[in-house]
């Protein structure tokens, strides 16, 4: 069996795991990710790079290779109007730049992104098709993990620090017997793509929600195709499945007539993917030499898409505050506790918005923001600014350490 050592060991090569490991090797720590995958090649993954996100690439100095990977930019939300017309809500646009808008990025290139940039870092290792099956324990400390790669091979590698980014299945928060609070989340949703004709080309990149009754439908204008939500109620996939393609279709049809042109590109059902959707979080985040941070900690709705950007935001105040002690070799539990207490606010203040939004909507009691709210919207166009902030920033959104930082 190989046993080897690092000084943080990250399980799981997401948001989180990535960015947590590039700000610590830039801090002096070593750091070892280790991902069960053998690329980041998963489809309809959050890809919504929020302003609060995008700023911290830049104060890292990767806002030029950020930039050009292949993106389309969400200016705004808005809502159908009787007349066939949208009317916006909130406008990104209207934020004080650069800083204005949502980056739409397919995350495999976000986080092919990040481990470039990591791994120009000498005290940075990546191990891909390495999957972490058990923490490894002494004297009820946890003193690394135990993994297997994708060939069959085994082997254990003993950290200072093991940081949980495995999702929200984590392996590791099972193993050490943590049970994050469920929150009812009455729906789940299929995920699919409709084709973007050229004569929409010029259309603003937005999100364009519609309800009707209890039926959910939510679209993101990109470049070339639309990525569109269907919510179905909770553990009904299977039901709804059997009835088939053409219901399917029928159903996106009346909701968007104007996707009455182009349900015909969905062939079968097999195109619809199907999110589990989860909203919890763990009481505490860590025990002696564990932390879990992102959907580890707190599983996220797609309400707003603000799950990759707080779990960035943990990545980043993890490392903000760890970075001394671990040079220092001497993380405490007080250490892991100030993180929790620094990401835990800001994290309940999302997920009480994703609830109260959503839960609404799925049960019939919503079908778009009250007449007078997009009246005043339309009258005075400034006030689009105020909404579009706590979803682009959130509450408490962090820097980047003044160690991590690089001129671009």
């Amino acid at each position: 069996m190989i046993i080897e050592r690092t000084g943080v060991l990250v399980s799981g090569g997401g948001p989180a795991g990535m960015m947590l490991g590039l700000l610590l090797a830039r801090a002096g720590v070593q750091v070892t990710v280790l991902e069960k995958h053998g690329d980041f090649l998963r489809d309809f993954r959050g890809d919504t790079v929020h302003p609060s996100t995008i700023r911290i690439i830049d104060e890292l100095g990767l806002g030029e290779g950020f930039r050009a990977l292949p993106q389309s930019r969400l200016n705004r939300v808005a809502f159908p109007t009787p007349d066939g017309g949208q009317s916006p809500l909130a406008e990104f646009g209207r934020l004080p730049g650069p800083y204005n808008y949502i980056a739409l990025v397919p995350q495999w290139d976000l986080l092919s992104f990040l481990a470039k940039a990591a791994g120009d870092e000498p005290r940075f290792a990546l191990h891909m098709n390495t999957e972490v099956t058990a923490l490894l324990r002494e004297n009820g400390k946890v003193v690394g993990v135990a993994y297997r790669t994708a060939h069959g091979a085994e082997g254990e590698i003993r950290a200072e620090l093991t940081v949980a980014c495995d999702g929200r299945h984590s392996t590791l928060r099972r193993d050490a017997g943590l049970v994050p609070k469920e929150f009812p989340v009455p729906f789940d949703v299929w995920w699919f793509r409709l084709p973007k004709w050229e004569s929409e080309g010029g259309a603003p990149a937005g999100i364009l929600p519609v309800a009707q009754g209890k039926e959910i439908l939510l679209s993101l204008n990109r470049e070339d195709f639309y990525q569109v939500a269907y919510f179905i109620p909770k553990g009904a996939d299977g039901q709804l499945r059997a009835k088939g393609i053409e219901w399917f279709r029928e159903r996106v049809a009346r909701l968007r007539p104007d996707f009455a042109d182009r349900v015909d590109h969905l062939e079968s059902l097999d195109q619809v993917f199907m999110l589990d959707v989860k909203l919890n979080r763990l009481d505490r985040w860590y025990t002696d030499g564990l932390l879990l941070i992102g959907d580890a900690a707190h599983a996220m709705s797609p309400a707003g898409g603000v799950g990759i950007n707080l779990a960035v935001q943990d990545a980043v105040a993890a490392a903000t505050i760890l970075a001394r002690p671990l040079r220092r070799h001497a993380i405490t539990r007080a250490d892991l506790a100030a993180v929790q207490r620094r990401r835990q606010r800001p994290t309940a203040i999302m997920q009480a918005f994703q609830r109260a939004v959503f839960e609404s909507a799925f049960k019939g009691k919503f079908a778009g923001p009250p007449k007078a709210l997009l009246y005043v919207s339309r009258v005075v166009p400034g006030l689009r600014a105020l909404p579009a902030r706590p979803v682009g920033f959130g509450p408490l959104p962090e820097h980047a350490p003044a160690f991590a930082r690089r001129r671009p």
